[in-house]
């Protein structure tokens, strides 16, 4: 991902603030604490939720959205602003951040982009590559490959590609793969006419939370078991009730498949809490790897407690 080191006048002006770091980690706090330091400076903070499923209205318990003692205290948008039944992609939300951004700072506001999502982030910075609608029969064609057949055929068609993915990553592969042969050209040359972001148009103040593991992996766990004290479990009844498709995101997010069990009588409430938990801390190991690996090195990383250190 990449940032804007030497913004011009006009991007001088407008500046975007970021929070990311992996699942609790502190980021609803630490936006609080810069809209606060933003306020004792006469400037009022927006934030903004980068949180893939934090944007859906049916699940704010399961996705700890915050809470209205939260929201009372500073202005918040693109929580719980799509409805379960309709999937919000990465597109999708950049184009409302965009909006909310521009907005806010027409109204002399400063936004503060706060959550884990690490493609949304990347995305409405850098922007989107304009890749056609695949075709739909080379798409079913491509998808009904196995794994190790799609991965020999991207070798042979995009070598520089199946270079860089596993050789079990069916869902990059097949994506790589269909690109190509819909339209002819590879998903890297695709990328390189990316449009749209908002780098250049900003001056991003980046903060990468990165706690401790063990201390984020034992808050995960605490947080789950609340979680199912506080409502979680009437969110997915009320889910399971709406008979949505399964394909859809809010119902993989965290939680829902684990607590569905629990209806289906197949889990224990002690087993929904431990898988729950479970599934949170490996969500949280792949955010660590990718704020890691795809944050510029020049993005501060610090520990939650130290938020105060760097703020305006």
């Amino acid at each position: 991902m990449s940032t804007n080191n030497s913004p011009s006048v006009a991007a001088s002006t407008r500046p975007v603030w970021l929070i990311a770091g992996p699942t609790a980690s502190g980021k609803s706090a630490s936006a609080l604490q810069l809209a606060k330091a933003l306020s004792d400076k006469d400037q009022t903070g927006v934030i903004i939720n980068a949180d893939s499923m934090q944007v859906y209205a049916d699940i704010p318990i399961l996705s700890a959205a915050p809470d209205a003692d939260e929201r009372a205290q500073c202005e918040h948008r693109l929580y719980g602003a799509w409805d379960g039944a309709k999937a919000c992609s990465a597109a999708d939300w950049a184009a409302c951040a965009k909006a909310e951004i521009e907005e806010a700072h027409d109204a002399g506001k400063v936004p503060i982009l706060v959550g884990g999502t690490g493609m949304y982030l990347k995305i409405l910075i850098e922007g989107i590559a304009p890749i056609p609608e695949i075709d739909p029969e080379v798409r079913e064609q491509v998808r009904s490959l196995e794994t190790a057949d799609a991965y020999a055929a991207l070798q042979i068609e995009d070598p520089l590609r199946a270079d860089v993915l596993e050789p079990g990553d069916s869902q990059r592969i097949a994506r790589a793969l269909e690109v190509k042969r819909s339209t002819g050209v590879t998903l890297a040359d695709w990328q390189q006419a990316k449009s749209g972001g908002i780098g250049e148009e900003v001056t991003l103040h980046p903060l990468v939370l990165m706690p401790e593991r063990q201390w984020v992996y034992d808050a995960c766990d605490a947080r789950f078991a609340k979680m199912m004290d506080d409502g979680a479990v009437a969110e997915v009844e009320a889910l399971l009730a709406r008979d949505l498709s399964p394909d859809l995101p809010v119902m993989r997010a965290i939680g829902v498949p684990e607590i569905a069990a629990l209806f289906r009588g197949e889990k224990t409430r002690e087993e929904v809490i431990a898988a729950g938990g479970q599934s949170t801390r490996q969500y949280a190991k792949r955010q660590f790897t990718w704020l890691r690996n795809q944050c510029p090195p020049e993005w501060p990383r610090i520990k939650p407690e130290d938020v105060s250190t760097v703020l305006p």
